[in-house]
């Protein structure tokens, strides 16, 4: 049966599965897809995975094109959204995706199983989509550049697109349906939390790869907050830390190592001879290496070098950096002459100074003479003296 939708009143959204050519790679995508019903201006969305952290920001992502927000939302019975499907329309919604609902003040709705008609139009775009978009699609270097093409591809096919329903094309309807979206508030914290475990090796696993976290962390509890590009620890109520995202779905592949070595600066603080062969060192920019390798020639090297490395706990790295950079090109790597020009680098000394130009009061009538004989002078008129 034909649906009729008033301005403003609702979007359907739903999931396909299509594939690209990212950094050189045939990959396998999970693509939202999120159609206004009045105007149908639509726009679609590439992820790695179809979780709810992805959820989330194909939803933020879709309201700042459309520029607002309709009154409802409809959807199948997505695992993401509904916990349990009971008779009818009664629905065990997931709590985070009724917080995200909440936070941008849309009504959920959910289809009845197998009645895909009742979200018929996204249904269509999907199917639409492989033919204007996926087919005739470029090779990408990453998933965001892919991302943007997808979006500036929507909404250039907006002006191409006759409604049929209405007069004009979908652009026309979409500017007429836009005043009447809700407002766009702030994104919604779309995060999914995990409590972890800290390892006596300072890292944490997720999705098969493991991250360092700060050493005064080790052996304790920690709260990951997983976004579709970052993760972010948190401990006490503060950001410990943050990495990128890495998500390799290739099982036959080993879990990667993600260190940061600032992390670690605790523990050779303790135990300067960790500084030689830590793996998590082997991160280092390529001029705090370069002085490693000097240090560690010479006795009390390692200690030395510890010392160097602690400095971006107090001050800017890239200051540190420079000034480690500036002593390895004047041929004096040490701790000494590293701290005079971080000094010089973070409070520099006013040097041009104004000429002065001095009043002829002041002006010399008589020069001084050298003369280191009136010293003798002085000695043979004094005689012995004693200081006082």
């Amino acid at each position: 049966m034909p649906l009729v939708f008033q301005p403003g009143e609702a979007f359907q959204f739903d999931w396909s599965e299509d594939w690209a050519t990212i950094g050189g790679e045939r990959v396998k995508l999970q693509v939202a897809h999120t159609k206004l019903s009045h105007s149908r201006a639509f726009i679609v969305r590439a992820y790695p995975l179809q979780t709810h952290e992805m959820l989330f920001d194909a939803h933020w992502h879709a309201f700042r094109v459309f520029g607002g927000i309709p009154g409802c939302g409809i959807y199948d019975n997505m695992k993401t959204a509904v916990d349990r499907v009971g008779r009818g329309k009664q629905r065990d919604v997931n709590a985070r995706f009724m917080a995200m609902a909440s936070h941008y003040v849309f009504e959920p709705e959910f289809c009845n199983p197998a009645a895909g008609w009742e979200k018929g139009q996204v249904e269509k775009n999907v199917r639409d989509a492989r033919n204007r978009l996926w087919q005739a699609m470029p090779v990408f270097k990453d998933l965001e550049e892919l991302n943007q093409w997808l979006e500036d591809r929507c909404i250039a096919l907006w002006s191409e697109t006759a409604h049929r329903a209405l007069p004009g094309t979908v652009s026309d309807a979409w500017a007429a349906e836009k005043p009447t979206l809700m407002p766009l508030p702030p994104a919604f914290d779309g995060f999914v939390e995990h409590s972890k475990r800290v390892s006596p090796t300072c890292l944490i696993t997720f999705e098969r790869n493991r991250y360092s976290v700060p050493a005064s962390f080790a052996n304790r509890r920690v709260s990951l907050h997983v976004y579709p590009e970052q993760l972010v620890l948190v401990a006490e109520g503060q950001t410990v830390c943050t990495h990128d995202r890495i998500i390799d779905r290739s099982h036959r592949k080993p879990g990667k190592v993600i260190y940061d070595w600032r992390h670690y600066l605790a523990v050779i603080q303790r135990k300067p001879g960790a500084l030689r062969n830590g793996a998590p060192f082997a991160e280092m920019p390529e001029a705090f290496r370069r002085l490693q390798d000097h240090m560690l020639r010479k006795e009390g090297g390692d200690r030395e070098m510890v010392d160097i490395l602690s400095l971006v706990l107090h001050h800017d790295e890239s200051a540190v950096l420079r000034a480690v950079e500036l002593a390895l090109e004047a041929g004096v790597p040490t701790k000494t002459h590293i701290l005079n020009l971080l000094h010089r680098l973070i409070d520099p000394k006013q040097t041009d100074h104004p000429e002065i130009d001095p009043p002829d009061a002041l002006a010399l009538e008589t020069a001084p003479k050298a003369n280191v004989g009136r010293y003798d002078d002085l000695r043979q008129a004094g005689g012995k003296r004693n200081a006082s």
